[in-house]
């Protein structure tokens, strides 16, 4: 899984009938609301589901602490999700946005409420830009032990462009470390 898909090789995205270069995408998926692991399978089997989206792999389960969340917030149970698509970013967000929704996801003024299932774009491909309402990569992911730690195990020659390998980042980090969860998984559909 260390080898990115040929940037030049096309394909057409028959979300939009345009021809894009088949790019390799990591998200993360979170849960602590609800049926924390019902809600990481749906996600998961939403994004299998996705036009223009293959599933290459997906990390073992982790549990780990909220981070910046309000008193009182559960611990999360996460997970980080490789994909090749040919889906440009923003269609890649949207699509991560309407998963959330699909799954109860609210959006309260207070930062870093608890929520049923958040969906990150954390990178694709080597791109790095802002535009709106997406960054690539997440301005977070860096710092984030419950994003690199699954992201390590589920390709440790990963690379986040603009920050180093992950196995650096993650070695760079301070504080509480995600749990893996090994009792706990999810199936690719």
């Amino acid at each position: 899984m260390t080898e990115t898909p040929n940037p030049h090789i096309v394909n057409a995205d028959t979300m939009t009938g345009e021809m894009r270069p088949i790019r390799r995408a990591v998200l993360s998926m979170g849960s602590n609301l609800g049926e924390r692991l019902a809600n990481l399978q749906g996600g998961l089997s939403a994004l299998v589901d996705t036009p223009d989206v293959i599933v290459v792999d997906v990390s073992p389960v982790y549990e780990s602490e909220p981070v910046d969340a309000p008193d009182g917030s559960d611990d999360f149970l996460n997970l980080v999700v490789a994909v090749d698509t040919t889906l440009s970013p923003h269609t890649l967000l949207d699509r991560a946005l309407a998963i959330e929704d699909a799954y109860g996801r609210q959006r309260p003024v207070e930062r870093n409420a608890p929520r049923t299932l958040d969906v990150d774009v954390v990178s694709i491909g080597d791109q790095q830009f802002t535009d709106g309402d997406l960054a690539l990569p997440h301005p977070r992911a860096h710092v984030r032990a419950f994003v690199l730690q699954p992201w390590h195990d589920l390709d440790p020659e990963g690379f986040l462009p603009g920050h180093g390998w992950v196995v650096d980042l993650l070695s760079e980090l301070d504080g509480p470390r995600p749990t893996r969860r090994d009792d706990l998984a999810v199936a690719l559909d």
